[in-house]
């Protein structure tokens, strides 16, 4: 299913943390927190200001980001976990 955001929002897959700690203790999927890094699935057009401009989006899809650990709306696309934020809702480009 092809899926486009609307307006400033975008569609992020979270990147999975490592399974191992450095003591090569194996952490269950019930103790890990959600992972701050995701990839850029699809992007909107961008939002639209007061005189009528579309403002450009700052990511593009393929980008690695930094996002909150609960922020966007969780959604499940073809049996896979993603999360749409807003714009603003990310907070780095990882390079």
């Amino acid at each position: 299913m092809a899926i486009k955001p609307l307006s400033d929002r975008v569609v992020l897959k979270r990147v999975d943390a490592a399974e191992t700690v450095k003591g090569g203790i194996i952490i269950p999927d019930t103790a890990k927190e959600k992972p701050m890094e995701a990839e850029v699935v699809a992007v909107g057009e961008g939002k639209i200001n007061e005189n009528g401009t579309r403002n450009p989006m700052s990511v593009k899809a393929g980008q690695k980001v930094l996002i909150g650990k609960y922020s966007g709306t969780e959604v499940r696309i073809d049996d896979v976990d993603h999360v749409i934020v807003r714009e603003d809702e990310i907070l780095a480009i990882v390079s």
